[in-house]
């Protein structure tokens, strides 16, 4: 039998979610079961898999010890390279500057030293986090960026701050602004693209649609042209749709696709610039104005901006900004 006593970080859960990060090897089904039989006990008692849990709370668990995986391998963030700069931070968010071509979690390309890695490592160093004392939190993203696409990435320190700010994401009421430098003059200078797009996963692939199709969704970006040199276009481009690709795939339809960009772009143009890699950045971010009860009222109506974006180097001749090369 093992107890575990419920922190700040862990409660507010259901309990069969916090049993699932606790001992990710126990299956479901017996999950539930050790419930029903009384060998997972809060506070002494049967509860319901929908508890949730208050800090405080006790946890007896009268299950096998094969099932406690959580200590048995060394974290992975304690190899990691912080790479990032640091737009700002408080006791409960950190905005992090990604430079492109890191990758935000692990995937198929990537097993180690990405940027949630990196701002654990980070955290751990400077004595924010201690792992040693949490049962199932550790330090998390709130949005995501491609690999390719550089910019600020909120990162939550705590429970409390991870679920409100992923609230204010749900709900579409962070603004996020881009920077982009695309081929060409978009027409008009100033609009809004709006059409659907379809992703092939498979592929990792969009296609953008004039129509409503089935499995298609809305996409709207709205874009502002800053300066135009060389044949190429400095956008100031905002989400007001989260799709996966969006603004490559939108601006590419229209005939201006972004530099740097070989799977929806003109590879061509890309090598004759040294373009590798998108040239998009997730720029600013502006917070709402939000009630005085609200977690982070002490940021209502911030606006938080990158210092400077590589490849705005391309338009020497634009000197209206605050951001540089």
């Amino acid at each position: 039998m093992q107890s575990f006593c419920i922190q700040k970080n862990d409660s507010g859960q259901r309990l069969d979610k916090f049993l699932n990060k606790l001992c990710p090897s126990l299956p479901t089904s017996l999950l539930y079961k050790y419930i029903r039989k009384k060998r997972i006990k809060v506070n002494r008692r049967k509860p319901e898999i929908s508890y949730r849990l208050a800090e405080g709370d006790i946890i007896d668990l009268y299950i096998s010890d094969e099932f406690f995986t959580f200590a048995q391998k060394r974290p992975a963030f304690l190899d990691a390279v912080p790479s990032f700069s640091i737009v700002y931070e408080d006791e409960n968010l950190l905005l992090a500057d990604k430079p492109p071509g890191i990758a935000v979690h692990t995937d198929i390309h990537t097993k180690s030293n990405t940027l949630v890695e990196q701002i654990q490592c980070y955290l751990y160093e400077n004595g924010s986090y201690h792992p040693e004392q949490e049962l199932s939190f550790s330090p998390a993203l709130c949005n995501r960026l491609d690999r390719g696409t550089g910019g600020i990435v909120i990162a939550a320190k705590n429970a409390v701050a991870l679920r409100e700010m992923n609230e204010l994401i749900r709900q579409r009421n962070i603004g996020k602004q881009y920077l982009c430098a695309v081929s060409g003059k978009p027409t008009p200078a100033q609009g809004t693209l709006c059409n659907y797009l379809r992703k092939d996963g498979d592929k990792n692939r969009v296609t953008v649609l004039s129509e409503p199709v089935s499995g298609a969704k809305k996409a709207q970006t709205t874009y502002r042209t800053l300066f135009y040199e060389n044949g190429l276009s400095l956008l100031d481009v905002t989400l007001l749709t989260g799709r996966s690709h969006q603004i490559r795939a939108q601006f590419a339809h229209a005939g201006t696709p972004l530099l740097g960009d070989d799977k929806y772009g003109d590879r061509l143009l890309n090598r004759r610039y040294d373009m590798h890699m998108q040239a998009l950045y997730a720029y600013r971010l502006v917070f709402p104005s939000l009630p005085e009860e609200h977690f982070f009222h002490y940021l209502s109506e911030h606006v938080f901006s990158v210092s400077s974006v590589s490849f705005c180097r391309l338009f020497p001749g634009y000197k209206g900004g605050d951001i540089h090369a």
